[in-house]
């Protein structure tokens, strides 16, 4: 397998099966923090707890070995941004739903392009866009000039 399709396969568990367990693990812990979980079914759980920390070292484990060798030239200079980028933001969003603790969430991306990002008849991503920020009670501004686009996007973020 070469050093790329390992990093790749490291970085799918890391973002995808570790966090998953991790997130099973808070569940379990807050049922177990429960004031009305029996004491039998608690003892059960936190005998889960253990066997899913297990498992999740075990998976850190093997992301560790997949990552282990060093990176390759066409890995660093992958063309597969998008998918790249995706990966990434997917991940940001995942850790401020477990740590952050946040009321509002706001995303800002910019670029230093020809601008002319708006809303244009029989064009419907920008419009796609607004309307799915919106329909999160959110709100999606564009400021595009003739050197770049700044497009920020704020939700409300409701933390347990």
């Amino acid at each position: 397998m070469s050093t790329t399709a390992r990093v790749r396969l490291a970085q799918e568990l890391h973002d995808g099966i570790a966090q998953d367990l991790v997130g099973l693990s808070y569940f379990i812990d807050s049922l177990v923090a429960k004031e009305n979980t029996p004491h039998e079914l608690r003892a059960e759980l936190r005998s889960l707890r253990f066997s899913v920390t297990a498992v999740i070292e075990r998976v850190r484990h093997e992301i560790f070995e997949l990552r282990s060798g060093q990176l390759s030239e066409d890995f660093l200079h992958s063309n597969d941004k998008k998918y790249e980028l995706s990966r990434v933001f997917n991940e940001l969003i995942r850790n401020i739903e477990e740590h952050a603790q946040a009321d509002t969430v706001t995303v800002t991306i910019s670029d230093d392009g020809i601008g002319g990002a708006q809303s244009k008849d029989g064009r419907n991503g920008i419009q796609g866009a607004n309307e799915r920020i919106r329909g999160l009670g959110g709100k999606l501004s564009i400021d595009s000039t003739q050197t770049g686009t700044r497009i920020m996007i704020t939700v409300p973020w409701a933390h347990s």
